[in-house]
């Protein structure tokens, strides 16, 4: 099975654009960024905090049945203009990754239908690799199908 979600990333470089497109209006594509309900729906973890501005902040979390975390991530918010763009860190805690750069535009394609594309950069190009040899690509695509079918109901 074709992923929806495109991941293209060139040799040698520290940095890789994922696309996807959404039959989703851009207002809704963007909500489903904007509020942590939605946020923990799709992606399947808790949101701590969503602090959407220039200088604010996230942090999510996962755990186990058990109540054990398994993943913890947060980053800061250095731009967020509604609809249009969210640039922001990442970072795993507990984990062998170094923080990353995300710039996340999101674009209206017709009125019924709409594009994220996120620019990753990475620390390294071996940091970047690493990532790629995780089941990135099936992860990504997975959560963005749940983002689809969760926003879906909101038409």
């Amino acid at each position: 099975m074709e992923l929806k979600t495109k991941i293209h990333a060139e040799n040698g470089q520290h940095d890789l654009v994922i696309t996807r497109e959404f039959d989703l209006p851009l207002e809704l594509l963007f909500k489903a960024y904007e509020e942590p309900e939605l946020v923990e729906q799709w992606m399947g973890t808790k949101v701590l905090k969503l602090d959407n501005k220039k200088h604010g902040g996230y942090q999510f979390e996962t755990s186990d049945a058990k109540g054990n975390v398994v993943f913890k991530a947060n980053g800061t918010i250095h731009e967020f203009v509604p609809n249009q763009k969210i640039t922001r860190t990442f970072e795993m805690e507990n984990a062998p990754f170094d923080v990353q750069l995300e710039f996340l535009e999101f674009e209206q394609l017709t009125g019924d239908t709409s594009k994220l594309t996120m620019h990753v950069v990475y620390r390294s190009v071996a940091l970047r690799d690493q990532m790629l040899q995780l089941p990135f690509a099936q992860g990504i695509n997975m959560a963005h199908n749940r983002l689809q079918n969760i926003v879906n109901q909101l038409k």
